[in-house]
């Protein structure tokens, strides 16, 4: 048993990565994992000859199932649902541009609109590149079907990411410039930074308060930030790696939150604020 958990904890940062990319839930998949170590210390190691590759096939199909159950909750959730923000050093390895870009908050946000299987595979083929044989057989799908959904979880998510990624120093300047901007009052400087379509998402939960829909296009975001910046006080703010990237840690009327922007040729496009308390609890303080 010992020998077991050993094994297992050389891989648990790698599952938990997985997990999230696949879940965009810190919470659930730490529930998705520890699911799969269950089932570990059950398994006749003898008969499985590569430990990485069984787990991952046990994650991913646990967090598949997990999915399915899930969009139904977050259909009643209260406003626009939002992942979890998790600490960049709690995902794993980020050694590739792969493993970076698919953990970075814009991404996992939008692979909510992707279906679970169309979801796994990307994640596993993009991150973890992983044969299509084998995603194959973690999803129950043919070969042919998995370069299929791969194509398709492409196209919908080239949409909405940057072509040009920014370096972690560039976006961190471009963050500080907009908040610099917003608590200033200097609405010319801001709008300067805004894409004409740009969104803002709010998630509260019902926990707090926040905007039940995304706020969407120039004139109405710059109208909802200075109705924010009106009624609550800016205490204190620090730029923190989040999700592999640069992020905001406010606090504005004794209220914690998270801000992350994301940006299309060098203009801030979505503007994601994180005030669900239960949301930010895996966050260091």
């Amino acid at each position: 048993m010992t020998e077991h958990a050993e094994e297992f904890e050389d891989h648990r940062q790698v599952l938990l990565g997985l997990a999230y990319r696949l879940l965009g839930s810190v919470w659930d998949a730490e529930d998705v994992v520890q699911d799969a170590y269950l089932r570990w210390s059950r398994v006749d190691r003898a008969e499985v000859r590569d430990a990485r590759g069984f787990l991952i096939t046990v994650v991913s199909r646990l967090a598949i199932d997990q999915l399915r159950s899930a969009r139904v909750t977050r259909e009643a959730y209260v406003g626009p649902w939002l992942p979890e923000p998790v600490a960049t050093d709690a995902l794993g390895p980020l050694d590739t541009a792969e493993l970076r870009d698919t953990v970075a908050y814009a991404t996992v946000h939008l692979m909510e609109r992707l279906s679970p299987p169309e979801r796994a595979v990307f994640v596993l083929r993009e991150a973890f590149q992983l044969p299509y044989e084998e995603i194959a057989s973690i999803v129950d799908a043919s070969v042919a079907n998995c370069r299929q959904m791969f194509s398709r979880a492409g196209r919908h998510l080239a949409a909405g990411r940057d072509r040009f990624p920014l370096s972690d120093d560039e976006h961190a300047k471009l963050l500080s410039r907009f908040l610099e901007a917003a608590a200033g009052g200097d609405l010319s400087a801001l709008a300067d930074l805004l894409a004409e379509d740009v969104v803002a998402w709010s998630d509260g939960g019902g926990k707090v308060r926040a905007a039940l829909r995304p706020v969407m296009g120039r004139k109405k975001v710059l109208a909802f930030i200075t109705g924010l910046l009106n009624r609550y006080e800016l205490e204190s703010f620090e730029v923190i790696d989040i999700n592999g990237g640069p992020a905001l840690s406010i606090t504005a009327a004794g209220q914690r939150q998270i801000g992350l922007v994301a940006f299309r040729d060098g203009l801030i496009d979505a503007i994601y604020t994180i005030r669900n308390p239960d949301k930010l609890t895996h966050l260091p303080s």
